[in-house]
């Protein structure tokens, strides 16, 4: 073979060996931003996740919000017709409009009970300032709830209205103590 062809040759072979590095290079810059794609897809893809996850628990909180605004409007009939139910007179307690009265607050408890609204337990509890509003203090077990002046209620965990309460001031518990403790 002549030195021409050898040359020849040699070149191809440079230029193969060049283009072949080239793609190389290229394939790697080509992974490389793939790999970029991928990641700025995935990112998009966990926002939109939490964007969504986000949007429910704002449109949650939202419909817990007009609930609870409802509910508590309504609280104060609930409490009249308690009232009036604590104060019919004993030799009135049989007669039919009194068990229809019982009949519907029964009805409306059961409707806020459904609508996961609860009564805040209170009487013979702690004093507790996150549940109860403490009206006034008398004579009884030192920080023990001993009256509900008016029903608290919760909803969604969340205090819609505390309990007005009476709390024991302390005094007198010694009297109580000897008193029980007498045979």
């Amino acid at each position: 073979m002549s030195q021409e062809g050898q040359t020849g040759r040699e070149k191809r072979e440079i230029i193969e060996v060049e283009s072949i590095e080239s793609l190389r290079e290229a394939l790697t810059q080509e992974r490389v931003r793939a790999g970029g794609l991928l990641a700025n897809w995935q990112r998009a893809q966990a926002d939109f996740i939490n964007y969504k996850r986000r949007s429910e628990q704002e449109k949650e909180e939202t419909s817990n919000l007009a609930k609870s605004a409802l509910v508590l409007s309504l609280l104060p009939v609930l409490d009249d017709l308690e009232r009036a139910l604590a104060s019919v007179p004993p030799r009135l307690t049989k007669h039919p409009w009194v068990d229809g009265i019982s009949i519907i607050s029964g009805k409306f408890r059961a409707i806020l009970a459904a609508l996961g609204v609860s009564p805040v337990k209170a009487l013979g509890e702690p004093f507790d300032p996150n549940l109860h509003e403490a009206a006034l203090h008398e004579k009884g077990k030192a920080g023990i709830v001993i009256r509900e002046l008016l029903k608290g209620y919760s909803f969604a965990g969340k205090v819609l209205r505390p309990a007005k309460v009476v709390v024991g001031s302390g005094e007198g518990e010694d009297e109580e103590a000897s008193a029980s403790s007498r045979p």
